[in-house]
């Protein structure tokens, strides 16, 4: 049986069933292609070859920024709210079919074990780590489909969401990355970045190896990524992102993320911490052939019972 991400520590089997058969549908060898890139998003795409590394737009962001300046708390933006990510939770990018190729442009290396891992997916054979209840990590954390909420102060940016309590921490206040001698591989990286007027600029490094999503490519850690996050309006949070990894992508991968507001008039929603070991029924196994089964069930004092009393 293969896993999905869990919806909470408590969730039901009902809700499992329902997620590992719109799992295992996503999971289909991709039929099509790509879908060609409209020309805003080609300027993008451009833009982010033009400049050669995710340190060089970053620093185009800087140069260009018309009303960059520090926050105050008389200034900070309202990013208040519950929100959660528009697209399907399958894909990195929201331009791509469930039937088709990433649009990413993937070195030969890095290309041939994307096919490989898709044709033992369809063969039954997955295992994330998520299953083990790691964390998605940057840069996957754009795509968790959990609740999430943004949180500015004049010094550093909270982006948080709700699965594995996953915070990043973006610094504002003029520091730098650590230096080299310092640096290591984290799960979320490491994150500076600077205001220009509403919109929050951001380069995260440091990151670990890891994949985008289950049936998307991998990623090494010499990953670098920028995003450009703004508020579009009252119930929509877009986020520009660029990723950077030589190993792995013949050119930058462009992507428009957006994000929701949630209703919450009822204030209902709120962002707790949760780990799905919580949940015995959580519990995953991977199997010799190499695919992933959770342990037995158990909800009831009936089900608990060793088998034939």
């Amino acid at each position: 049986m293969m896993t999905t991400e869990r919806a909470g520590p408590l969730a039901s089997a009902a809700m499992l069933t329902a997620l590992a058969c719109a799992t295992s549908a996503a999971y289909a060898q991709p039929s099509g292609g790509t879908v060609e890139p409209s020309p805003e998003k080609q300027q993008m795409i451009d833009l982010g070859i033009e400049q050669g590394t995710a340190m060089d737009l970053y620093e185009h962001f800087r140069d260009q920024a018309e009303n960059a300046g520090d926050l105050t708390w008389q200034n900070v933006p309202d990013w208040d709210g519950i929100w959660t990510r528009e697209a399907s939770p399958f894909v990195w990018d929201p331009d791509q079919p469930l039937d088709g190729l990433p649009t990413a442009v993937l070195t030969p290396e890095y290309e041939q074990a994307l096919m490989e891992k898709l044709d033992r997916v369809e063969r039954g054979i997955e295992y994330d780590p998520l299953s083990a209840c790691n964390p998605a990590g940057m840069p996957r954390w754009i795509v968790e489909p959990f609740l999430k909420q943004f949180v500015p102060t004049p010094g550093e940016t909270l982006l948080i969401n709700e699965m594995m309590n996953e915070i990043r921490r973006v610094y504002t206040d003029g520091r730098g990355h650590p230096p080299d001698e310092d640096a290591y591989p984290l799960w979320e990286g490491d994150s500076i970045g600077f205001w220009d007027g509403d919109r929050l600029v951001i380069h995260t490094a440091q990151m670990r190896a890891g994949q985008y999503q289950r049936i998307q490519p991998s990623y090494s850690e010499q990953i670098e990524v920028v995003e450009v996050w703004h508020r579009a309006d009252e119930e929509t949070m877009i986020a520009d992102v660029w990723v950077y990894d030589p190993p792995s992508l013949v050119e930058p991968w462009y992507t428009r993320q957006v994000y929701k507001k949630l209703s919450n008039d009822d204030k209902s929603l709120r962002i707790r911490y949760w780990h799905c070991n919580e949940n015995p029924n959580n519990d995953v196994e991977q199997t010799e052939e190499g695919t992933s089964r959770f342990s037995d069930f158990t909800f009831t004092d009936q089900d608990d019972r060793p088998s034939g009393e």
